[in-house]
């Protein structure tokens, strides 16, 4: 059985299956069990308003995961490591139902911990003033879309709907903004892989939203940005014009630019690293696809924030 306090004495066996450094497992693990701890007395007063409850929490049989630290280190493991529920189960000696109750059970848990800790991304940016709000000083921002795999649907109109002509493959697609320091900042709800990365920044931002004060670094995907935002400040990679190259200039231009933008890619990496957002996606609720992609999106800015 694996547990967390063999892989507490390596940080580089605790990165490999938890995503977070000892001393980051640590500091969460107080507040992951206080937040247990209330859900539990929760359902324990809606159960007795109910009539269907009479054992106190903490009572009855004692499970295989015992401590608030096995329970914190269970749900970082499928995160991080993403095994089916058969393996799962084979790892935590529970049986395969039991280990997607826990994941189920625990994943609220987690994410409610991360709000409170204010490192999960926003959804929503409508005016200038929740864009200070999120981003204060800020100077650049480094917009990017990002693309998971899922599993291929049966139906023909999904088939359609989720297919990345891009990626050649069935997708989740997400708009993140970050930061000079790389915390993701903001996160889009998720769309159809076959949308179009420009097309969905139009649909959540509308225009005046980002001032001349900030300048915005994009990629290609986004062509058509300085027309539609006017007042916005864009750095864009020049794309080559049709039956001609790009001079030396150009290029050299890009070469910049391309430096600066990595960023976002580095902060796209970090959410990735956890591998339920980087392997195809075998979970059958779409739901839990995005609360996936924010939970992770919230624990790489946790990592930058402790780190």
């Amino acid at each position: 059985m694996i547990t967390a306090n063999r892989t507490l004495k390596s940080d580089r066996l605790m990165r490999a299956t938890a995503g977070l450094s000892a001393r980051e497992f640590n500091q969460l693990v107080q507040s992951f069990g206080q937040e247990l701890q209330k859900e539990g007395w929760i359902r324990y007063e809606i159960g007795v308003k109910r009539g269907n409850r009479e054992r106190k929490p903490g009572g009855g049989r004692t499970g295989n995961l015992r401590s608030f630290t096995e329970k914190l280190f269970f749900i970082l493991f499928y995160f991080k490591c993403y095994p089916t529920f058969d393996v799962l189960g084979l790892l935590f000696e529970l049986d395969r139902s039991n280990a997607c109750r826990n994941v189920q059970k625990l994943t609220p848990i987690l994410e409610k911990v991360l709000d409170k800790k204010m490192v999960l991304p926003k959804r929503k940016i409508n005016s200038l003033e929740e864009l200070f709000e999120l981003f204060p000083n800020v100077k650049d921002l480094f917009i990017d879309g990002t693309e998971r795999p899922i599993q291929r649907s049966k139906d023909s109109e999904k088939q359609k709907e989720n297919y990345s002509g891009k990626k050649k493959a069935h997708t989740r697609k997400n708009i993140v903004i970050t930061d000079k320091n790389r915390r993701i900042g903001y996160l889009s709800p998720p769309e159809a892989g076959k949308e179009h990365d420009y097309g969905m920044f139009k649909e959540l931002f509308p225009q005046g939203l980002f001032p001349k004060s900030i300048t915005l670094w994009l990629d290609k995907a986004f062509q058509g940005v300085e027309k539609d935002y006017p007042e916005a400040t864009v750095r864009m990679p020049r794309k080559k014009p049709k039956g001609k190259e790009l001079t030396d200039e150009e290029k050299a231009q890009n070469k910049v630019i391309s430096g600066f933008r990595v960023l976002v890619e580095h902060a796209i990496g970090g959410a990735k690293r956890f591998r339920i957002t980087s392997d195809k996606f075998r979970n059958k609720k779409d739901e839990f696809n995005d609360i996936v992609m924010l939970i992770s999106c919230g624990l790489w800015n946790y990592h930058l924030k402790c780190g």
